[in-house]
């Protein structure tokens, strides 16, 4: 039996709901759609459904607008089925759904990252483990601490020690031989990287050891290395070098297919950092590019870091790239409609609604509040009075005569500003939202809303001045 779902919306954006849905044509699951009796679907709150949905009327799920405030776990159990946020914008709803009409699965991933604290014998052990923290939360699965040349590291086995009785799984990253001996004994379970002449490190440890060429590019050393751990029934990962744009990188991209090609069921390694670091271009791209070539070889192990202030976000972009490259792999599909998280400058549909579309819209406006909506064509601003198009924001100061309301002027700036921005760049524009930044800036949400942190407020938009809009 298919699944029945009632979507809930207001009373401008139920043609339109009407019109997507007819589209999609869902074989999944049947549907009605329920008009609750505002005008701003966005406006919805936990409360006001209560209010006016008296019961499920037969759906086995409700959706319920993007922006609408309050718990949905606590709506749930008041109507006894899933009350669950759909997309901000409902021409987002077949995407929503995904391909093959459910919401994709972004849970599941097969690489495990290594975030390396590149600076570790510089840093407090409080700092080490604070800087773990943040790489987990950003996704990481291994934190990897970084020696660095001829600098003393002290403290190396306290840190070791006090990252593996706080729960994480940790690798020891040097090219000195003491270092990772060290290391190892303190519990480490990675160490980073040993060639053939270091092997014996491996007898002497338990940790899992990474291999690297003796030499760059010499893979006959690599191979060697692996067969004689492999001889001796121990463990490994290799790792053929990924180098830097115009210093062998197509080279090195070569070199890991032909590994996987020789060894088909070792685990490699691949660290990013050769790109991501020492590219002038945004992280996420390189991310993707890097993910998808990695899930094609179906390397396991990526190595991460964030040293470079543009590079700033490189975890948390492994991290979504990973979950996006394994969803489609495993759908048999291109990597689009899976996730949004590295789409940081643009968006694949930029402008969800038609100037004629945004104009039918403004025709059903009874108050005097703005709207600010985005088309190809510019900045739409709207009330009952009429609707300004322009692509400049001093175009449309004149019309607003918002001189003698300093906060509503305030407020309009904001908005007008922020649509600028989104619509210069082909971003999507939500008024009353910050712009999405996707994994480049750090989110948290709270009551159905996203806030940018650190350092940001979100603005809370013009709630107040359109309370007549709800009921």
């Amino acid at each position: 039996m298919s699944e029945h779902i009632l979507f809930l919306t207001g009373k401008l954006a139920e043609k339109s709901l009407h019109k997507v849905l007819a589209a999609m044509q869902p074989t999944e699951f049947t549907y009605e759609v329920h008009q609750v009796g505002i005008s701003v679907a966005g406006l919805l709150t936990a409360d006001l459904i209560k209010r006016r949905l008296a019961g499920t009327r037969g759906a086995n799920r409700i959706l319920v607008p993007g922006r609408t405030r309050g718990n949905m776990e606590a709506l749930s159990a008041h109507y006894g089925v899933p009350v669950v946020r759909g997309p901000e914008e409902l021409k987002d709803i077949p995407q929503f759904f995904g391909r093959h009409g459910i919401e994709p699965d972004l849970s599941r991933y097969d690489v495990r990252i290594f975030a390396e604290i590149v600076d570790a014998p510089q840093l407090s052990i409080e700092k080490i483990l604070d800087r773990a923290a943040y790489y987990k939360r950003s996704g990481a699965d291994v934190i990897d601490i970084g020696c660095l040349p001829e600098t003393p590291f002290p403290h190396l086995e306290e840190a070791v020690d006090a990252l593996c009785q706080a729960g994480y799984q940790v690798s020891v990253d040097s090219v000195e031989p003491a270092d990772l001996l060290r290391g190892g004994r303190a519990g480490a379970h990675y160490l980073l990287s040993l060639k053939q002449e270091t092997l014996w490190i491996a007898d002497e440890v338990e940790a899992i050891p990474v291999l690297i060429p003796a030499e760059p590019g010499d893979m006959a050393s690599l191979t060697s290395a692996i067969e004689t751990l492999h001889a001796k029934g121990k463990p490994c990962i290799a790792d053929a070098i990924l180098d830097p744009i115009h210093f062998g990188f197509t080279e090195s991209i070569v070199r890991y297919h032909d590994l996987r090609r020789r060894f088909p069921d070792i685990e490699i390694m691949m660290g990013v950092g050769n790109l991501t670091e020492l590219t002038d271009a945004d992280t996420g791209g390189i991310n993707a590019l890097l993910m998808g070539i990695i899930s094609e070889l179906h390397i396991t192990h990526v190595l991460a870091t964030e040293v470079s202030p543009h590079a700033r976000r490189a975890v948390r972009e492994a991290d979504a790239a990973r979950r996006m490259m394994y969803a489609a792999r495993e759908a048999s599909s291109l990597p689009r409609d899976f996730s949004t998280a590295l789409l940081a400058l643009h968006e694949r549909k930029p402008f969800p609604y038609t100037t004629e579309e945004i104009a039918e819209f403004a025709q059903g406006v009874k108050d005097p509040s703005f709207r600010v909506q985005t088309s190809a064509a510019g900045i739409h601003v709207y009330n009952r009075d009429g609707m300004q198009v322009a692509s400049d924001p001093f175009d449309l100061f004149a019309g607003l005569r918002l001189e003698q309301d300093g906060s509503h002027a305030f407020y309009m700036g904001v908005e007008i500003a922020r649509a600028q921005i989104a619509w210069q760049l082909g971003k999507r524009y939500s008024q009353d939202q910050e712009l999405r930044w996707g994994s480049a800036v750090d989110w948290v949400e709270d009551d159905g809303r996203e806030y940018c942190q650190p350092g940001s407020t979100m603005q809370q938009g013009n709630d107040k001045t359109r309370e007549d809009e709800v009921e």
